[in-house]
């Protein structure tokens, strides 16, 4: 794979950077993204592919379950650097149905170390739907249950987001918009969940 990996770059070479070098040399000095992606680190949900976007366009944070821990450095610098550096005015948290990541949320015999760990960041998305369902009285589909898990986690990360005092204020000035979606592999189709509509708190 390594090698497919080395091949593809001399293709991508000759084929594409030759042929817009101008482009390339124009963001090789500078980038304008217009979006921030946190996403699942899933290799099924390429973020350029899936939305026919080009380099420069979109600025990438990735991780497993498409988890904001208010907690995690990395993406805190990601969430800093878009705000105050670039600019954005749009950021997506992008889930996607099938993922690993959610479905683990169930699995309480696994001898992982630090996937556990992390899923506490998602763990009260599965304690919503299971409440909600009980509360309703109602048994679905295993597979219909994690897509609800897979929705409402996008909704959890949203209200992560707006723990950072810099990105209420960005929503409270109207400078960002953030957005919850779910990309759905058999379909190829992304679904809106929720657009700035979380409270935000000071």
């Amino acid at each position: 794979m390594i090698k497919t990996l080395l091949d593809g770059n001399k293709r991508f070479v000759t084929e594409t950077f030759e042929r817009d070098k101008e482009h390339y040399t124009v963001l090789a000095k500078e980038q304008k993204p217009t979006v921030l992606w946190i996403g699942c680190s899933d290799s099924r949900v390429p973020v350029n592919t899936i939305t026919q976007t080009g380099a420069g366009e979109v600025f990438v944070h990735r991780n497993v379950g498409n988890i904001v821990a208010t907690n995690d450095w990395n993406l805190s610098a990601v969430l800093e650097f878009s705000i105050n550096h670039l600019y954005i005015p749009d950021i997506v948290v992008c889930g996607h149905y099938g993922c690993g990541g959610i479905n683990a949320l169930d699995d309480e015999g696994a001898e992982d170390k630090y996937i556990p760990i992390w899923l506490i960041n998602a763990y009260k998305a599965k304690e919503r739907v299971d409440e909600k369902l009980r509360a309703l009285h109602i048994d679905i589909e295993p597979e219909k249950r994690m897509q609800l898990i897979v929705e409402e986690n996008v909704r959890l990360q949203l209200e992560h987001l707006q723990e950072y005092p810099f990105i209420r204020k960005s929503l409270r000035e109207q400078k960002v918009n953030i957005h919850g979606w779910v990309y759905d592999m058999h379909t190829g189709e992304i679904k809106i969940i929720q657009k700035n509509a979380v409270a935000c708190r000071d």
